[in-house]
């Protein structure tokens, strides 16, 4: 509840100065896509800093299945019910910004001695490429709508390269000051995220992500928590315009349904508990605000769906986890510490 509150906080100031200050068409301005481009830049290196290399290589199968399942599949059905209720276009769009699941939630639930080791690892797994995959995605996506110079496939061609490149730099980059003091590492991440923000290498810097490592993630952990703020502010600053509340509501149901059809794939053969957890373990953050924010300047009235849907969601994890836990033994499940 507090983070649902801080978020509306974060909002609501946005909404208020907007509204004193009569700002509008801000999504229109050049400074407007540079800050949206870095606040997305910041939030993916974020998201693939993180991400444990060797867990990755130990559990390589579980990836691609919680990568197919945990955000291919949920953003599909989520697509499916948007379209089908409402006939929006921007369906597919909409469902990629609210397909993960937010980092304080997986915390939450990690936490939970009730829960298996082998659902916390499948959780691990899950939640690791959940939002790198989901940027990328979208903004994949997004370029899709965009007309191609040349073609499709030659436009798609020269971006792969063009990343490619990139992340090659920046592992070059690595190579070099990985022995030298640690500023210099802090100065080269930096400019990695600058630099992919002003190109849209977006799919280069996630990679660079993975080896261009902050030798103290705190610092990294101040600026998401700084984008974050940011990009709520920017969210209520865009919501002026007004919301359309059915749909964002819709949106996060058909988010938090798919969140519990994809856990029964992939906790299949789990204990019960381990399965209700899991089901009941989606909520919308950062990367569902940065996107919000980062794509209204191509799809007019995207921050007003996708700001009811995550209030909705959040709302939705808060009373179904109360009741799981009211409903559900407190006694620590067998392969749980005693």
């Amino acid at each position: 509840m507090v983070k649902i509150a801080f978020l509306l906080l974060l909002v609501g100031l946005g909404w208020a100065a907007a509204d004193l200050g009569d700002v509008t068409g801000l999504e229109h301005s050049g400074a407007y896509l540079l800050l949206s481009s870095l606040l997305l830049a910041v939030g993916l290196y974020g998201s693939t800093h993180g991400i444990d290399r060797t867990e990755a290589r130990q559990h390589g199968k579980l990836i691609l299945l919680a990568v197919t399942v945990g955000v291919l599949l949920k953003a599909a059905f989520i697509a499916g019910v948007m379209y089908l209720v409402t006939g929006d276009p921007r369906a597919m769009i909409l469902a990629i910004a609210v397909a993960q699941i937010d980092p304080l939630s997986v915390a939450a639930v990690m936490a939970d001695n009730r829960l298996s080791s082998r659902a916390k690892t499948i959780l691990g797994a899950w939640s690791s490429f959940d939002d790198p995959v989901t940027v990328i995605l979208a903004f994949y996506a997004v370029s899709l709508t965009r007309p191609a110079e040349g073609g499709l496939t030659l436009s798609y061609l020269a971006d792969l390269g063009l990343n490619a490149l990139f992340a090659a730099a920046a592992y070059g980059v690595w190579r070099l000051i990985r022995s030298a003091p640690p500023l210099l590492s802090y100065l080269a991440a930096a400019a990695a995220i600058v630099s992919a923000a002003w190109s849209s290498l977006m799919l280069g810097l996630a990679t660079a992500g993975l080896y261009l490592r902050m030798p103290d993630s705190r610092w990294l952990a101040r600026a998401v928590t700084a984008a974050f703020a940011l990009s709520a502010f920017l969210m209520g600053l865009l919501l002026v315009g007004g919301a359309s509340l059915m749909k964002g509501i819709l949106l996060g149901l058909a988010a938090f349904a798919a969140q519990m059809l994809a856990a029964l794939v992939l906790t299949h053969g789990l204990p019960v508990a381990d399965r209700v957890h899991l089901g009941l373990a989606q909520q919308n953050g950062i990367t569902a605000v940065i996107l919000a924010v980062a794509f209204e300047r191509e799809f007019a009235g995207f921050v007003g769906v996708i700001a009811p849907a995550i209030v909705t969601v959040n709302l939705i994890y808060v009373v179904a986890n109360r009741i799981a836990d009211r409903w559900g033994p407190l006694r620590p499940l067998p392969s749980s510490p005693q």
